[in-house]
């Protein structure tokens, strides 16, 4: 017997309809988006007559409030010069000009009406049959006759790549580590899923610290919002009723 579908609800607002094809992350999403509209709601930032989200679609209103919101809440402080310092040292890669690296994919496009867990399924059983393949000779054969990318035609050969020339998910995946074979992980880009093989480095060079201070300052300034997001978006979860979705709740204030 089939399983009966729960339709997936916030507070008994509707995420998504049977009709729609959501994988567990992009139904997470839309969990996390509506915490945060219900919650500008609550805080008096947005009016209570909203219209709930049309297929995860929020009003440019809310968008607006959730800004506002997350401005009050949301405790981010500066870093120090110290902090700074601190990461540059630990993460000298991510911050060379110039580094490429040479590399082959095997795409599995998202497109209109796929089956997103079938695609996925898919792809994890192709990054396995390659990680598995011990002299690498496959993967350009398997490139051409699975991928969709156009690469495919050349066994999924992208070259050199550096931070411009590349999906900027892609280049977090590929730039600033010392991965070298197939990665063994998927790669998601908004292109869709990827089986990527890095077959060569060019490291790049090395700029003073006084050079990226400011870019590293402000991906410190990024981690902080991140996490300070993630422990709010828990204590909302853990304050909500929630169907057919897996958030990871809390029951305890935000805590910095």
């Amino acid at each position: 017997m089939n399983t009966p579908f729960v339709l997936p609800t916030v507070n008994g607002v509707v995420l998504a309809y049977p009709q729609e094809t959501l994988d567990d992350e992009s139904l997470r999403q839309r969990a996390c988006t509506e915490l945060l509209r219900q919650a500008t709601i609550a805080a008096g930032l947005l009016s209570d007559e909203d219209p709930a989200p049309l297929q995860g679609a929020i009003t440019d209103d809310a968008s607006t409030a959730i800004e506002a919101l997350l401005d009050q809440v949301l405790q981010r402080p500066e870093p120090t010069d110290d902090d700074c310092r601190r990461h540059h040292a630990a993460h000298l890669a991510r911050y060379a000009v110039g580094e490429r690296a040479q590399v082959r994919h095997v795409l599995f496009a998202v497109t209109p009406g796929v089956d997103v867990n079938a695609l996925r399924q898919r792809a994890e059983a192709c990054l396995l049959d390659l990680r598995c393949d011990g002299s690498g000779g496959r993967f350009g054969e398997v490139a051409r006759t699975t991928s969709n990318c156009p690469s495919g035609a050349d066994g999924g050969e992208l070259g050199w790549l550096g931070a411009e020339d590349c999906a900027p998910e892609l280049a977090r995946e590929i730039l600033g580590r010392a991965e070298i074979g197939v990665l063994p992980r998927l790669v998601a880009t908004r292109f869709g899923l990827h089986v990527v093989e890095v077959l060569a480095r060019e490291p790049g060079a090395q700029p003073p610290y006084e050079a990226v201070r400011s870019a590293v300052a402000q991906a410190l300034r990024q981690q902080a919002f991140a996490t300070a997001l993630r422990q709010y978006l828990q204590v909302l979860a853990g304050q909500a009723e929630l169907r057919g979705v897996d958030l990871e709740a809390a029951a305890t204030p935000l805590v910095q």
